[in-house]
């Protein structure tokens, strides 16, 4: 099948979501091709449009295959239905990562391909570079979105499949951090040749030369922007990427109706150090927050 075909006879025919796993290629608004794989619920009772879907973004040099993402697609199909993909740039998708920037895209194609599996119901969880993607496809989804943001994100259709609950675990708060070391190592193999070599080849990850041109909405701005949708925003108080300002800083330009900020003692960073117990915590909240 061409890459998006799947999709592409999907969307001419929205079905119900049929059980166990399968697979599709999807192409996203700038034609970038995007390996995803749907997993329904164990937790039984067959599949319904009433089931919710758990769409993961994973964090930066994850992929749809590796072992962290498969774990929380495994504690998370213990309740509901799952897509998990890899964004472009990483695993077998296609193109190159912008860190953050056009991965919006990507989460845009794979919401849409939920909601064309009959999913009425559509949660985002994202982690780390994830958790930004999914903190800016909220905020383009939101109807109350100011015009001039979405002339500054310079695209539209970004926002055209929101979803019904957010969640960014290990989130960064704005861009371009370096007061961590991890931080300034990941700096060093977005914007050095010698680094965007070893991604590549060390990492598996492909990353986009060009920079960003124009800068993306920072996720401290984005959001402001989600509300009325529920926002969870969770970090752990041992993350050595980003320290506790960033959590704080997201809670604090958020609505506070609508958000839940959880501090996690003893957590690390993103779905590599997320303990199975925090995620099935994760996986609760925004499922009670779907009915």
């Amino acid at each position: 099948m061409t890459p998006g075909g799947e999709a592409e006879s999907a969307r001419r025919s929205p079905t119900p979501a049929a059980a166990g796993a399968r697979r599709a290629t999807l192409l996203t608004e700038d034609g970038v091709p995007i390996e995803t794989r749907y997993e329904s619920s164990r937790a039984g009772g067959g599949l319904s449009a009433d089931t919710p879907v758990i769409v993961v973004a994973h964090g930066f040099t994850g992929a749809l295959e590796r072992p962290a993402l498969r774990r929380v697609a495994s504690v998370f199909t213990q309740r509901t239905a799952v897509i998990t993909f890899s964004f472009r740039g990483h695993g077998r998708s296609g193109g190159r990562s912008t860190v953050g920037d056009r991965e919006v895209l990507d989460l845009a194609a794979a919401v849409r391909w939920a909601r064309t599996l009959g999913h009425r119901r559509v949660i985002t969880v994202g982690f780390s570079m994830g958790g930004s993607v999914v903190l800016r496809h909220a905020a383009l989804s939101a109807r109350n979105k100011p015009e001039q943001d979405e002339e500054r994100e310079g695209r539209t259709g970004a926002h055209t499949s929101g979803a019904d609950a957010v969640v960014a675990v290990s989130a960064p708060a704005r861009w371009y951090y370096r007061g961590t070391a991890p931080m300034r190592r990941v700096h060093w193999a977005i914007t050095r040749p010698t680094g965007r070599l070893v991604s590549r080849y060390g990492l598996r990850t492909r990353i986009d030369a060009r920079g960003w041109n124009p800068e993306p909405l920072p996720p401290v701005a984005a959001v402001p922007l989600i509300a009325p949708t529920p926002l969870l925003i969770v970090h752990g108080d041992r993350d050595p990427y980003f320290p506790l300002d960033h959590p704080r800083m997201l809670m604090a330009a958020a609505d506070r109706a609508s958000t839940e900020l959880w501090i996690e003692p003893g957590f690390g960073h993103a779905e590599t150090a997320a303990p199975a117990e925090l995620l099935d915590r994760v996986a609760g909240w925004a499922l009670a927050r779907t009915p």
